[in-house]
């Protein structure tokens, strides 16, 4: 395992049980102050289709958001775990729409768009569990998004990047590898962070 890989192991381990730490109403009033947040920004004025997730466990709240999103007019897409840890896409129809994979994961249950369906989104919304002053993010480590941010490169497309964090998890410094993607912004409950790509 390269230095890099075993500094963002250490990091991982450390911030998830931050993580669990949390209290469920730290994780409610947090997800209302996203929500609110991201409602506001300039950047999501703009038409066309939003990919997001929806959270589980200790995450930072998506729920109320892709709700305020999509009530508000936005196609919002969904992705859906493929065997091979890539992500198929799908239209979000509400939370009667969702059911729980064996995985833990909650996916829409509507049409699949395919893995290329995310290059027509003019904002995604990626799961993360730090940033750093770059704009480096630090995901799980599964890879997935990876590859959705490596279609995205191949489409020639430059949607907003964008990742929901804690105030805790916008920390000085993410290892970085050569795969590695920088974000456009982080939002925390208490504010935006932004940064050049």
């Amino acid at each position: 395992m390269s230095d890099a890989r075993e500094r963002k192991a250490a990091l991982r381990t450390r911030l998830l049980r931050t993580r669990r730490d949390l209290t469920a109403a730290e994780r409610a009033a947090a997800a209302t102050a996203l929500s609110q947040t991201v409602r506001g920004l300039p950047e999501l004025a703009a038409p066309g289709p939003v990919a997001a997730y929806v959270s589980i466990g200790a995450e930072p709240g998506t729920r109320e958001l892709i709700d305020t999103l999509r009530n508000a007019g936005t196609r919002v897409l969904l992705p859906v775990l493929l065997p091979d840890n890539d992500l198929d896409w799908a239209a979000y129809d509400g939370p009667d729409a969702l059911h729980r994979t064996g995985r833990g994961l909650f996916e829409p249950t509507g049409e699949r768009l395919g893995p290329q369906a995310v290059t027509t989104a003019r904002a995604i919304l990626l799961p993360g569990l730090a940033v750093d002053a770059r704009g480096v993010r630090l995901g799980r480590g599964g890879g997935s998004y990876d590859r959705v941010l490596g279609r995205l490169r191949e489409a020639a497309v430059d949607p907003l990047l964008m990742v929901l964090l804690y105030a805790h998890e916008v920390v000085e410094r993410v290892p970085q590898e050569p795969h590695d993607h920088l974000v456009d912004l982080a939002v925390t409950p208490e504010g935006v962070h932004r940064f050049t790509r």
